[in-house]
This record gives C-alpha cells, sequence and structure tokens, in this order.
C-alpha cells in the first residue's frame, strides 16, 4: 500500500481552477467484473452495501426517471453523507462527473466517475405520503395492489429501520436523474424528462458504503399522472483511484476527503 500523506492545507474559492482536458464518460463495464444486475421497478425502494473500490452505475430505463438516494459509512453509519458539506467544499449546486459525495465526518463516500448528464439534483429532499396524495390522490395497497401510490420518505423509513436506523438518520438526500434549477431571484424550476432513457452514471465507492435509493417522483416533478420510472443497478469491481484521477484532482477539497477514507480504511 502507497504511504499515506496528509494533503497540504489549501484555500479555495468558485475560481480554482477545475481539472483541464475532456471529462471521463463512462466506459463498458468489463464482464469479468460485473457482480450484479438488477432492476428496480419506477416507485420501488431498496437497501445494499458497496465494497470500497466497487463502482454502482444507475441507469435511467425510462425518460424522467428519479433516484432518491442516501449512503452511510458502513461501518459507522452515525457517519453519513451530508449535503451542506458536498456543495460548499466543492463550491456547486449540482452533482457530476468529479464531484465526490462527502459524509459528516469528512470522508468520501462516493466519487461520480461518469455521468452522461452532466446535473444531478442534490437540494430537492423526496416526495411525501403528503406530497403524492395532494398531487395524484392517495392509493393503497388494500385498494391498488402493485398500482398503489409509493413515496420515497416511507421506503427510507423504511429502509432505514432494516440496518438498525430510524427517522433522525434520515438526512437530506440527493436526486439522481433529476434537474431543478435556480433563478436570479433563488427560486428553484423542476426541469421536466431531464434524463433520457440510457442515461447513467457511476459512483465509485472510497470505503464500504451502504446504500438506501427509491425509485420514486421527485417532489417538484409536475407530471400529470402518478408514474415512477424504473432504474437498472449494476455493480462491478473497479480499481482504486490513481494520484491522477479526474475526482481526485477535481477540487482540492477531494484530495483531503479521499485521505480521510483511506486514513479510516487502514484504523
Amino acid at each position: 500500500m502507497t504511504l499515506l500523506v496528509p494533503p497540504a492545507p489549501s484555500g479555495t474559492s468558485f475560481t480554482t481552477p477545475r481539472p483541464t482536458g475532456p471529462v471521463p464518460q463512462p466506459a463498458p463495464i468489463p464482464a469479468d467484473r460485473l457482480l450484479l444486475e438488477e432492476i428496480v421497478p419506477g416507485g420501488a425502494a431498496v437497501s445494499f452495501a458497496v465494497r470500497r473500490h466497487h463502482t454502482l452505475r444507475l441507469t435511467a430505463l425510462e425518460a424522467g426517471a428519479n433516484v432518491s438516494f442516501l449512503c452511510f459509512n458502513r461501518a459507522e453509519p452515525i457517519d453519513r453523507y451530508n449535503m451542506p458539506d458536498t456543495l460548499k467544499g466543492q463550491h456547486t449546486a449540482k452533482l457530476t462527473t468529479g464531484c465526490m459525495l462527502y459524509s459528516d465526518m469528512g470522508r468520501a463516500l462516493f466519487s461520480i466517475t461518469g455521468d452522461t448528464l452532466g446535473w444531478h439534483d442534490p437540494l430537492g429532499g423526496h416526495d411525501t405520503a403528503t406530497h403524492v396524495a395532494k398531487k395524484w390522490g392517495a392509493l393503497n395497497y388494500q385498494t391498488a395492489r402493485n398500482a398503489w401510490h409509493r413515496n420515497s420518505r416511507d421506503h427510507f423509513l423504511i429502509e432505514l429501520a432494516k440496518h438498525g436506523l430510524n427517522a433522525r438518520d434520515l438526512v437530506p438526500n440527493v436526486n439522481f436523474f433529476s434537474k431543478v434549477s435556480t433563478s436570479d431571484s433563488g427560486h428553484l424550476a423542476f426541469v421536466p424528462n431531464h434524463a433520457k432513457s440510457g442515461d447513467h452514471l457511476d459512483l465509485r465507492a472510497e470505503m464500504d458504503v451502504l446504500v438506501i435509493l427509491t425509485t420514486c417522483h421527485h417532489p417538484l416533478d409536475p407530471s400529470p399522472a402518478y408514474g415512477p420510472k424504473p432504474v437498472k443497478l449494476q455493480l462491478w469491481r473497479s480499481d482504486p483511484p490513481a494520484a491522477d484521477d479526474y475526482c481526485r484532482t477535481y477540487r482540492p477539497e477531494n484530495e483531503r476527503a479521499l485521505y480521510n477514507s483511506e486514513l479510516f480504511a487502514i484504523q
């Protein structure tokens, strides 16, 4: 293993240069490294572990897909995705290739190593039973069976409980495949059908991570009819980040976050 050396202190701002040259694009998954492939229906939820230096690919199977996403340090779940630190540390209000998902302890949970969209929403939150009922009406399983109306809030709480977690662990989530733009006056506007069928992104785990995700509607989705879209999950063994890794060099803070994750791994 390479000797760990703390990165030098750095001060950054919105004008700090990002890497020059072409942005990495998602590459085909090597067949001999693929470990899992699964379709998550629209309106469903799953939770699972992703081991360090494995990559999770999310693929939209229909236009307008949304994945509401939470992640936690698997060994110490109190150390979880921190939306404010992720955004202010990388001076951004969107997520795309090069960005990392930081934890409460300043560790890198995931790096976005490839992305066909260029914009994923970290601000919009997730829908609730009240949101869904107000927009599309309330339909429960007893009356509608598999066509019942589901929401991310309830799904998150159920999946959290499976891992000994609860409502206090429900933090602001990422919405992959969705875009929320901001006007000069500060108003948020949802961009319908931002993702097309086949759009995908790659998330490389920088430590062992617990993932909880749902495929319910974005809370700002103005669709006239209830109809969450399916998403494909693929998991494979990838390589550790090199010294010149695009995500590592995307922001000086990313180097520090990777160091913190690598330090945790050897303790």
